[in-house]
């Protein structure tokens, strides 16, 4: 079996909201697609490009942004810096110009409601998340090229081989929680370690560091932003934002200037159950209501699933004396791991594999790392991340208009909770002793992904997303 190669960058992209598979998959296939006729010197032969959105892309694509990322992605602009206050005046321009600048350097006719169409009965048999661009040159001839968007943010264009990075040789090659409890108990690393081995086949361990901080640096802002931005998400359910009032509830008129500060704030109302609990939610819901509202956040291992990490995470550093970049980064790359597993042995997609895809892998990433940092052995850490799955088998995907919102946004703050029970049960047990592995929970969970009804695998055709009136006003 052939070792695929994913490295934490991999796992945790920054971004915008509110989908990783059904925003910044099109978006990076977009660009990749641009790309690619740069490379065959062919841009400024373009004439006109049509876009078809296949399956799951079509039937909830326009509640998740797909139209608006595929037209930023072909304008040339990137998910990591494109500014997020921006891209309602961006797509206005284009919509009401007709015209797109392609790759920001060859202007064409393009008019989105023509020129960008959902096809919403028809599904290409790879993946269910597909994207054709069908290209007219002036000279006559004609370019299609077809992407599928395979969940959290990773693409794979049709017909293409591993990419040259996937190939690489690392030192302690993964695929399966055994091999990394094999690698873990070989060298007697930890799993943080064997992964920080593995990214020095790419980078230097400076770089991977700063990286990893870069990316906790980015979920942080989109904490501290989603505890204090008010009123209605976007899209028309009219769903409240609860983040903020949440926050106010709990700070209870204490003052605070900046995010270190509020931390500060947070921790001076003690270490009472409830109050932990109340947090650990306002964290999860805060980085969720920022994605529904395509903010900037961390895909982790997905959008939809991007407040689990982030809320154990900063439970970690708030209230368990984890604020140190070593036990930060050593959360970061533990989490990465386990999710690249899951996406080797099973999928990461809610199209492919329901909310337990999503949800639950996330759960398990964070509940991995969090029994790590807390000191848990190899052995514990992985079964804090079996227990965190097992709890989320048969999780279905079936967001109410197809937005990232109900029930997504509170799936968060559910995984998160969870995270943190598994992580204790773990740390409380012996690993010897238990009947289910990590691997046979992946095992089932795949299992369960291709028994699972495609009308609850993020197509909105079933579950909340029709037993619901679209018109409720509360999440």
């Amino acid at each position: 079996m052939s070792h695929e190669a994913i490295s934490v960058f991999d796992m945790f992209k920054i971004g915008v909201g509110p989908s990783s598979s059904h925003t910044l998959g099109p978006w990076r296939a977009a660009q990749r697609f641009t790309a690619s006729l740069e490379k065959q010197n062919i841009l400024f032969n373009v004439k006109s490009i049509e876009v078809l959105l296949y399956g799951s892309l079509a039937k909830t694509g326009v509640g998740h942004g797909t139209d608006v990322a595929v037209q930023l992605g072909l304008s040339g602009d990137d998910p990591v810096t494109f500014e997020v206050d921006n891209i309602d005046a961006k797509i206005a321009d284009i919509k009401a110009m007709k015209k797109i600048l392609l790759a920001g350097k060859h202007e064409i006719d393009f008019d989105p409601a023509e020129d960008i169409e959902f096809l919403y009965s028809e599904s290409l048999p790879y993946h269910p998340n597909a994207l054709t661009f069908l290209v007219q040159l002036h000279d006559g001839n004609t370019i299609a090229e077809t992407y599928y968007s395979v969940g959290g943010g990773f693409v794979k264009k049709e017909g293409e081989d591993a990419d040259a990075k996937n190939e690489v040789n690392l030192p302690f090659p993964i695929n399966t929680a055994d091999e990394l409890l094999h690698w873990c108990m070989k060298t007697g690393l930890s799993v943080s370690d064997v992964v920080l081995e593995n990214e020095a086949s790419w980078r230097s361990e400076a770089a991977t560091k700063d990286g990893v901080l870069k990316i906790w640096n980015t979920m942080t802002a989109c904490i501290y932003r989603g505890c204090h931005a008010e009123g209605m998400l976007p899209g028309g359910l009219n769903v409240k934002r609860r983040g903020a009032g949440l926050n106010k509830k709990l700070i209870n008129g204490r003052g605070y200037a900046n995010y270190n500060s509020w931390l500060a704030t947070i921790r001076q109302g003690g270490s009472d159950f409830k109050y932990i609990l109340d947090w650990v939610s306002c964290f999860a819901l805060a980085v969720n209501e920022e994605n529904a509202s395509f903010g900037r956040v961390v895909t982790a291992p997905t959008n939809g699933a991007a407040g689990v990490i982030p809320a154990v995470l900063q439970y970690y550093v708030t209230f368990c004396n984890g604020n140190y970049d070593d036990k930060i980064i050593q959360f970061l790359l533990t989490a990465s791991e386990i999710g690249s597993i899951f996406k080797k042995g099973a999928t990461i997609s809610a199209a492919m594999g329901g909310c337990q895809a999503e949800i639950g892998v996330s759960s398990a990433m964070a509940a991995a790392a969090l029994t790590e940092c807390m000191g848990g052995t190899q052995r514990q850490t992985l079964m804090a991340a079996e227990i965190a799955m097992e709890h989320h088998l048969g999780l279905t995907c079936d967001p109410i208009g197809g937005l990232v919102q109900i029930p997504c946004i509170e799936r968060n703050t559910m995984g998160a909770i969870k995270a943190i029970t598994a992580c204790q049960l773990a740390l409380q047990s012996t690993p010897d002793y238990a009947k289910v592995s990590l691997d046979g929970v992946i095992k089932t969970m795949w299992n369960t992904a291709l028994d699972m009804n495609s009308k609850y695998k993020e197509t909105a055709d079933g579950g909340l997303a029709v037993n619901v009136p679209i018109s409720l006003s509360e999440c």
